[in-house]
């Protein structure tokens, strides 16, 4: 949410971000809006004195004026109970439309109109050459006896899986060694609920234009959250934190869900999209300093090239342009790992830098050495999503008998093995 000032002091920077990031948004309406909350504001402010003024004259008054002013003020109390309501709705109105309004980008973020205009910025990492037929994951996994596919999805629906005996100690691996190195980092480890209430949802930026990508529980009236994000961004709503807090890192771990509306036909064979994962996610909290934001956007990169790089990956990290980052992103990365089958880098993790653009949603605030309160920048950053990692995992690291190579890194967590499967 942006400071309804900043909009009035920057319509057209306000209005070029509706457009780059191809939010559906009538600003004017916005300001119209706003204007009329401010008139009617103003007219209850000189009713209330009025009423006030009325009301201290009273006592004073001779008899014959005091019921004129009596009912003078009776008539002003009736036109302020009438306003109220309008006023209100009006509010209610403009609130609306606010979370709504997209962050301006930073000023060297790539334009562009999605995906396709992405730019990388680094590549690092050796393509695999294999001697042997390449098998795509799924096929390792099946030869392997490490998940059910169809057997799960008759009982859970599709693009349900189960994990099963080496497979699923290694995605505990995978995730182990994220949690251990966040830690070693400074990050508070963390394990979050996936059920969350709306204002949380509100608070990250995924509602209210995110909505069909969320399962809802009526009868409790909760959400299932997909990334820890959402109530790690609002463990400390309301709250004023002093400086000395700051910078606040988080590492949270917490089974995700996400309804993946709109993707129907796209990756649905294997591990790539599925409605139930698991997931760390880096969350940092800092000063509302640009440069210091800055960073700890490029801190929380480098620790993610760090996991990908001690799991033996290729991989690339893009810089997302202006209708691909999302409403809230004040810039954003992401990181994609190479899958050999495919013969091209997928998105494993995803950087974003939102100023305070969150924390005016969620209410996140601290006071500064001078005392001023004001609204924290937060960040955040994919440390790891299982299972998605598993596929550059297998398909990187497999061995001509169907076995896959446990990198360096993730032996001591997987007792030693230097390699599972081959069957």
């Amino acid at each position: 949410m942006l400071d309804i000032k900043f909009i009035r002091d920057n319509v057209d920077a306000v209005k070029k971000a509706i457009i780059q990031k191809k939010v559906h948004l009538n600003l004017d309406e916005l300001l119209g809006v706003d204007q009329q909350v401010l008139d009617l504001k103003k007219k209850l402010q000189v009713l209330q004195e009025e009423k006030n003024a009325t009301a201290k004259l009273v006592p004073k008054a001779s008899p014959a004026d005091r019921p004129g002013l009596i009912e003078r003020g009776r008539a002003v109390g009736q036109e302020i109970a009438k306003l109220e309501p309008e006023a209100n709705a009006k509010e209610e109105e403009l609130k609306k439309l606010l979370w709504l309004t997209p962050l301006v980008p930073a000023s060297d973020v790539p334009v562009g109109l999605d995906d396709s205009e992405n730019v990388e910025r680094k590549k690092e990492g050796t393509i695999p050459e294999f001697p042997f037929a390449l098998r795509d994951h799924v096929d390792i996994i099946l030869q392997n006896n490490w998940a059910e596919f169809e057997r799960m999805a008759a009982v859970a629906g599709s693009r349900m899986l189960a994990l099963k005996n080496e497979l699923a100690l290694y995605e505990f691996a995978v995730i182990r060694y994220t949690l251990d190195l966040l830690m070693k980092k400074g990050s508070q480890v963390i394990t979050v609920p996936a059920m969350v209430r709306e204002a949380a949802l509100f608070g990250t930026g995924h509602f209210p234009a995110g909505r069909d990508q969320v399962y809802y529980l009526p009868e409790d009236d909760l959400y299932l959250s997909g990334t820890a994000e959402v109530p790690i961004t609002s463990l400390h709503s309301g709250e004023i934190m002093s400086e000395s807090q700051l910078p606040m890192r988080y590492g949270g771990f917490s089974p995700c869900f996400r309804r993946e509306a709109g993707s129907t036909g796209k990756d649905v064979r294997g591990l790539m999209r599925v409605h139930q994962f698991n997931k760390v996610e880096q969350f940092v909290f800092c000063r509302n300093d640009a440069e210091e934001s800055a960073y700890w956007h490029n801190e929380i990169l480098k620790t993610s090239e760090e996991i990908v790089q001690a799991f033996e990956l290729p991989y690339r990290v893009i810089e997302v342009c202006t209708g691909d980052m999302g409403a809230g992103k004040y810039r954003m990365h992401d990181l994609e790992c190479w899958v050999p089958s495919e013969k091209r880098y997928r998105e494993t993790h995803s950087c974003s830098s939102l100023h305070d653009w969150q924390a005016r949603r969620a209410n996140l605030r601290y006071r500064d050495k001078d005392e001023k309160v004001k609204f924290i920048h937060t960040l955040n950053n994919t440390a790891v999503a299982t299972p998605r990692i598993l596929i550059p995992l297998i398909e990187n690291h497999q061995l001509e008998n169907g076995a896959i190579h446990i990198p360096k890194a993730l032996q001591p967590y997987m007792g030693g093995m230097d390699r599972i499967g081959g069957r």
